[in-house]
């Protein structure tokens, strides 16, 4: 059975958690502070530790360094009263599991730290190229969990969008990015997306390059992108036929949701634009 750490002396949030975890096959510690979670970790083996709401990003990832340095491999959530770009940025590079702002929301926590639990061979799936707060180059590996953790992290990174335009954003980006893992990597986690973020002063720009060999027009009966006018669901027969999953509207769906999206000629890169002026 799973353990987890929760790092949390605010009783009604960790009953919160503890409510929404309790249903799954864990046990749950609750750890009073810093150090507090540093003896029990040196007590018992921890699968997963969730850290204190209340301390800050910098706080935490010298708190992981330690713990890491007692439970080699230990899985870590990072919650806190804000993340900056820096912190992000910090926290991509310390490979920690998942990075959560207040207000978060506690079954989004909850799904995470099982995903956590249920993940194997995670911690070089997101590699950071090159990172400063307006210019951020990765390197994922093509698997539905690294897409969700990446969503995840950029999440926070435009924690300065408000609300709806960072919801809209994010969603074309995690539509894209699955996109690309599913079409131009057959989801096979061997394969690598390269990803980057790009703030400017008048426009939030994202870049996918993916490792297939691209598409055509003609090549996208499975997307509702290309559909005739009079059969606005024909992929959705075409992908019954095929014995595809549902789906095939996200690149429609993220050219709706963003200014620009542009394909490069052959197909596998492509670019979001959101202008924010």
């Amino acid at each position: 059975m799973h353990r987890i750490l929760i790092i949390c002396d605010d009783l009604k949030s960790t009953n919160t958690l503890q409510q929404s975890l309790q249903l799954r096959p864990c046990l749950i510690e609750i750890a009073e502070g810093d150090a507090d979670a540093l003896h029990q970790l040196r007590r018992l083996p921890f699968d997963l530790v969730l850290t204190s709401p209340k301390s800050t990003v910098k706080e935490d990832l010298a708190l992981v360094d330690e713990m890491e340095a007692i439970r080699p491999g230990l899985k870590t959530i990072i919650l806190a009263p804000e993340a900056t770009q820096e912190d992000v940025i910090a926290a991509l590079r310390a490979r920690v599991f998942a990075c959560f702002s207040s207000p978060c929301n506690v079954d989004e926590v909850a799904a995470m730290a099982v995903r956590a639990l249920q993940a194997d061979e995670w911690r070089s799936c997101i590699e950071v190229l090159s990172a400063q707060p307006d210019w951020i180059a990765l390197r994922v590996n093509c698997q539905l969990l690294t897409a969700e953790r990446l969503v995840r992290f950029m999440t926070e990174l435009r924690s300065d969008l408000p609300d709806p335009d960072r919801f809209t954003l994010l969603t074309a980006f995690r539509e894209i990015l699955l996109n690309a893992m599913e079409h131009g990597a057959a989801f096979d986690p061997d394969k690598v997306i390269e990803v980057a973020a790009v703030r400017t002063q008048r426009a939030i720009v994202y870049r996918f390059r993916d490792p297939g060999t691209g598409f055509r027009t003609k090549q996208l009966p499975h997307s509702a992108l290309h559909n005739p006018p009079e059969n606005p669901l024909a992929h959705v027969e075409y992908r019954i036929e095929q014995g595809m999953r549902p789906g095939g509207f996200g690149i429609l769906l993220a050219q709706q949701l963003v200014d620009e999206l542009i394909f490069n000629e052959s197909g596998n890169e492509v670019i979001l634009i959101k202008h924010t002026l």
